[in-house]
């Protein structure tokens, strides 16, 4: 599992004054972009050379900068001075291996290890995709992301995947030994010990503990929160035979579809188009 600098964590958010000013949520959202940050140097990315995020995460100082937190990777470059760099064009017909290829640079890394991970423990197909999914949508959106990413996903995957996609972020809170996921000490120590979740979060936390299918996501944050392993690399090659099996890939090309979430796949695809 990832070591988490803890000094060096509260420090990228702008000290523990800043920190005590955070909600509960943005204080989530983060932890997760920071260790994906850590994930992304650690293996040579592109973010490598950079600092973390100096700007403070927290709601009494949205007027000091110039982006909303909870915007997509695609979307910004939080980095001081930093900038945006040009992307590729994507292929006319893009397919969502050309979404990992071109676009998903930021998560992909996470999100093939969760995947990795799901496949060498046994996990069914279905759970395999959803790991390989889960957080992509952070290219476009980070609040809310699993509603957002269960959205997105939704008329291409199975109903399994989709629900684990969405309910993997409600899940997270919420310790279950017997299953293998273990409230992290860092949660503690960031959330503090009195972290009581949303109210959205807990009726969905409700709802799933009940449901036949509460494995499913369970499995997500499982493979999930220690997926974080720098120096290890993973391909996409491992996991086509799923995709072409389990993914609904659209013979006109992911947003050319006329789907109810084509828009989705559009802005990230042409995420510096003004309108």
């Amino acid at each position: 599992m990832m070591q988490i600098d803890r000094r060096h964590f509260i420090a990228s958010l702008g000290g523990v004054a800043a920190v005590k000013l955070m909600s509960h949520e943005a204080k989530a959202e983060a932890l997760e972009a920071y260790m994906m940050t850590q994930l992304n140097t650690a293996n040579g990315a592109k973010t490598q050379g950079t600092k973390f995020p100096k700007a403070a995460e927290i709601e009494a100082q949205i007027e000091t900068r110039s982006y909303r937190r909870g915007v997509g990777n695609l979307f910004l470059n939080t980095a001081p001075n930093g900038k945006v760099k040009k992307l590729e064009k994507m292929p006319a017909k893009p397919t969502l291996v050309d979404f990992f290829k071109y676009r998903f640079m930021q998560t992909s890394n996470h999100v093939l290890q969760s995947a990795n991970l799901a496949q060498k423990r046994g996990m069914s197909q279905e759970i395999v995709l959803a790991c390989l999914l889960h957080d992509t949508i952070q290219e476009l959106i980070k609040s809310d992301h699993g509603y957002w990413g269960f959205q997105m996903y939704e008329p291409y995957v199975p109903e399994k995947t989709s629900f684990a996609i969405r309910y993997h972020q409600a899940l997270r809170f919420y310790e279950d030994k017997e299953n293998g996921y273990e409230y992290p000490d860092l949660y503690r120590n960031v959330f503090g010990e009195d972290y009581v979740p949303s109210p959205h979060i807990q009726a969905d936390y409700k709802m799933i503990k009940a449901h036949k299918w509460y494995l499913e996501p369970r499995m997500v944050t499982v493979n999930d929160l220690y997926a974080f392993e720098p120096g290890v690399v993973v391909t996409i090659d491992p996991f086509i035979e799923i995709i072409n099996k389990h993914f609904k890939q659209p013979k006109e090309g992911l947003g050319n579809d006329n789907s109810s979430v084509a828009h989705m796949w559009r802005a990230i695809s042409m995420p510096d188009n003004p309108l």
